[in-house]
């Protein structure tokens, strides 16, 4: 049977990195299938588009893996998909809480033939066995045998052969420019960023998240040598192509178990599996100086952190207390000494905001080592702790905002402000933190590295820049460029001058950095998935 896993865009935003429940799926697919591969990010397609491409490649089962942001999109290619006769499987968090929603038994529209709840490490075995014969039930739900729901263990994880699998559709390299990069140093002739779990589960339990329910506060690892042996074979796989690969650990808290963590990343250190890497950490686990040392000296490059508010009152709210925004300045500095920087995030519109939070929380960053600092609305996602409390008391405006996705869009009312004035502190916060005047001063403000880590964070903050002001087209990277032609001028004015970009790193410790690894931590902040094993999670 010809199998094919596809996880759709939203038809607005794009994510640079590729989700791994397709590659996982992949890999737990019982022999004498054959399986394909498409991510909408990077493999655009219509309606019309995946029903071709189902009827030119004989498909005979679809498995669609979507976070809420992009359910709209899922359901759409998946009626094209049906209407060929070809059945339809979707999952992940949404499909989870919206079971009804997807098998049409809320009043709508059916959109699949069977759905699977939860992790389907254990069931999606048997999906492909029950499409094979032509069998397949409506619901699919990992239960032991005493009907209670089962949480798969991490500890034996599938092998997933890095080294074989068709990755052309995830290099961010330009096709134009493949052959000249190869030839250049250690090569990049392909640079990609790819998606690894070490562990899942988060015991946090933030008022606004789908992570807990998902997948639950049990954490679960995978043992260092399956992580160390995965990194191995993609820093294989680069060199074999005169590439580059960068890792984005998904788990949802990369540190939430501060000792095993540690052990991880020196058994990376110690194996010889450095890469550069990327991953989500909580701001109140990095008071470890020996972690971040280890973070640093394994190939961390980009920490993200989920700072969310510089206001208590509004961590409190949505039970994300641990926060403490007085250690903010200190967690950053702290992770900077090493040259390591963070991908900071904040929510506007929670319920202690008021006009002018924009500009508050920029006071607070303009204080801060550079970053990239990433803002967006309080979004409340189907059956969180949010999305019933405000169901409750009357304040949603969109119930079901999710069936037409509009980025940067409220779908409640803010508390102590409008909807209009939530939106007007976005723009302003994302108008104000990628300026050329904030370009240019992120820049000035590694004067003392080596030009590699200033144009690092240069090409970050302008790629970043388009989360929110697509730059669609070749006129929109002109005025951006023509923007910052006095930066970009300086930056190469400087290039040509003897040991520029090989200059010693006045910090405590570091690796220069590839210019293109800017690129990668896009995926997060632009939505990247969670750790998510069989389908994604929001």
């Amino acid at each position: 049977m010809k199998i094919l896993l596809y996880n759709p865009d939203n038809g607005v935003t794009r994510n640079f990195m590729p989700h791994l429940w397709m590659f996982l799926l992949q890999a737990l697919t019982p022999p004498g299938h054959e399986v394909l591969l498409v991510d909408g990010n990077a493999q655009s397609m219509d309606e019309a588009g995946i029903a071709q491409f189902v009827r030119d490649n004989n498909i005979e089962l679809v498995g669609i893996g979507a976070m809420t942001r992009m359910i709209a999109k899922a359901y759409r290619m998946a009626d094209a998909i049906r209407a060929t006769g070809v059945p339809v499987v979707m999952g992940g968090p949404h499909v989870t809480e919206m079971a009804d929603e997807a098998l049409g038994r809320d009043g709508g529209a059916r959109h699949a033939d069977a759905v699977a709840l939860g992790e389907a490490d254990a069931t999606w075995p048997q999906i492909v066995a029950d499409a094979a014969r032509g069998e397949l039930k409506d619901v699919y739900a990992p239960v032991d045998a005493f009907g209670q729901e089962s949480k798969p263990s991490l500890k034996e994880y599938p092998v997933i052969p890095w080294q074989s699998i068709d990755l052309k559709q995830f290099n961010l390299v330009p096709k134009a420019a493949k052959s000249t990069l190869q030839k250049i140093g250690e090569g990049w002739g392909t640079f990609r960023l790819i998606p690894v779990e070490s562990g899942r589960g988060c015991p946090y339990g933030c008022e606004f998240c789908t992570v807990t329910g998902f997948f639950g506060d049990s954490i679960r690892f995978r043992t260092n040598e399956s992580v160390v042996n995965e990194l191995l074979l993609l820093k294989a796989r680069a060199r074999s192509e005169k590439g580059q690969m960068a890792v984005f650990f998904i788990d949802d808290n990369f540190a939430i178990n501060i000792k095993r963590t540690k052990s991880l990343l020196r058994a990376i250190i110690a194996a010889g599996a450095k890469v550069h890497w990327v991953a989500q950490i909580s701001a109140n686990l990095l008071r470890d100086e020996e972690l971040v040392d280890l973070i640093a000296d394994s190939g961390g490059k980009w920490i993200f952190i989920g700072m969310e508010s510089i206001d208590p009152a509004n961590l409190k709210d949505v039970n994300k207390g641990f926060n403490k925004p007085g250690e903010y300045a200190a967690v950053l500095e702290r992770l900077a000494q090493r040259n390591v920087y963070a991908i900071t995030s904040f929510i506007f519109g929670m319920d202690n905001d008021t006009t002018g939070v924009a500009e508050r929380t920029l006071e607070q960053v303009r204080t801060w080592p550079p970053g990239l600092p990433i803002f967006g609305l309080m979004t409340p996602l189907p059956a969180t702790p949010l999305y019933k409390r405000l169901e409750k008391a009357g304040r949603l405006t969109r119930p079901k905002h999710w069936q037409e996705f509009i980025p940067f869009t409220m779908a409640h009312t803010p508390l102590k402000m409008s909807i209009d004035e939530a939106h007007a502190e976005v723009n302003q916060g994302w108008a104000q933190a990628y300026s050329p005047a904030a370009l240019a001063h992120a820049v000035e403000s590694l004067n003392d590295q080596p030009l590699g880590y200033r144009v690092n964070i240069f090409l970050a903050r302008l790629c970043f820049r388009g989360i929110y002001f697509p730059m669609m087209g070749k006129m929109a990277w002109l005025k951006v460029i023509a923007q910052n032609r006095r930066t970009i001028f300086k930056l190469v004015r400087e290039g040509f001058k003897a040991g520029a970009w090989r200059g010693v790193p006045a910090r405590i410790s570091a690796s220069p950095v590839p210019q293109a690894e800017a690129v990668g931590a896009i995926a997060q902040a632009a939505g990247g998935d969670g750790p998510a094993i069989a389908f994604p999670a929001d």
